[in-house]
């Protein structure tokens, strides 16, 4: 290879482990935020951020992301590029997951001491609506269309429709037992709904708002109360849905046209939260006992790396 092709060789070996992006994991006990390089699957270093900071959601603009902090009742939002808080706004009493109107204008946020969903004014945090919901309300999740948003109640084990432009709930779900996330098919036809103390995940349709079919894991030598499924993801094409199984330290992959598991991988202690990344070829792993994350290759369905974080770590956001 000539000399002068050595510098540019690294300018495009360096803009291409840019390319792939930075995963930000929150850490509830260290009140900050893990910067892992996805090229490299090393950590580069750590964000401060407010106290016990748990869901992440990049906002509409592309440029920022917002952070729910419970234990300080705020949201911060982050400059992606800059990696600082360039705001602090309220968010109610202990937040933990939320979501965003299509539009970005509206945040809502589970309120879980309150039990109830409080739509917020996503730039200044001011209170518009409480909708009464219940008892220990957790996932949120808008509908494309921006009509309703689901919420899922542990105590109830109900996911409750709302309308939010309305302020009340228009349909009461049950599911399994203990429900806490939920994830949309790309077509917006079903509703996934994972059920931690059930082993299983309810599958809702949104047309007619019921529960069409339910799907249980298995997982040889642990009993089904060891298996806590949480997390969930699916695929751009619908085809597969990923779900970390909490303390079985599994993530199954599941066939969505079959609704059967294809595989589960080991990964660490407390699979909690899952996230996908933009090419759809590598799924990022949080693990809230082993305080690491854990990157699995789906072709193969294999972990290549555990990567250490912050104590107790609840999400990643990958930011491509």
């Amino acid at each position: 290879m000539k000399p002068t092709l050595i510098p540019l060789l690294g300018l495009l070996l360096a803009a291409a482990a840019q390319a792939q992006g930075t995963a930000w994991v929150s850490s509830e006990k260290d009140h900050a935020l893990t910067l892992i390089d996805m090229a490299t699957m090393g950590v580069t270093g750590t964000v401060p951020t407010c106290k016990r900071p748990r869901h992440l959601r990049v906002l509409p603009d592309g440029k920022r992301m917002m952070v729910a902090c419970g234990d300080s009742s705020q949201a911060d939002i982050i400059d992606l590029a800059s990696r600082k808080s360039v705001a602090r706004i309220p968010m109610g009493d202990d937040p933990e997951a939320f979501d965003l109107s299509p539009d970005g204008k509206l945040m809502y946020v589970s309120a879980e001491e309150e039990g109830e969903l409080l739509v917020l004014d996503a730039a200044s945090g001011k209170q518009l609506k409480a909708v009464k919901v219940g008892e220990e309300p957790e996932g949120v999740l808008t509908a494309p269309d921006g009509k309703h948003v689901y919420v899922t109640s542990e105590v109830a084990s109900l996911v409750h429709v709302v309308d939010p432009a309305a302020g009340k709930v228009v349909k009461n779900i049950a599911v399994g037992k203990r429900p806490r996330r939920m994830v949309l098919t790309p077509d917006g036809s079903q509703l996934w709904v994972t059920n931690e103390l059930g082993a299983s995940v309810s599958i809702v349709s949104t047309r007619d708002l019921s529960v069409v079919a339910t799907l249980k894991f298995e997982v040889k030598g642990l009993r089904a109360s060891d298996i806590t499924p949480v997390g969930i993801v699916m695929s751009k094409d619908g085809r597969r849905a990923f779900v970390a199984l909490g303390q079985a330290n599994r993530v199954a992959f599941v066939d969505v046209a079959s609704r059967q598991v294809t595989d589960t991988v080991l990964v660490g202690k407390r699979a909690w939260n899952v996230s996908l990344d933009k090419a759809g070829q590598k799924l990022w792993v949080v693990n809230g006992l082993s305080d690491d994350v854990t990157v699995v290759d789906i072709a193969s369905a294999k972990a290549l790396k555990s990567i250490p974080v912050g104590r107790v770590p609840y999400a990643a956001l990958l930011a491509e």
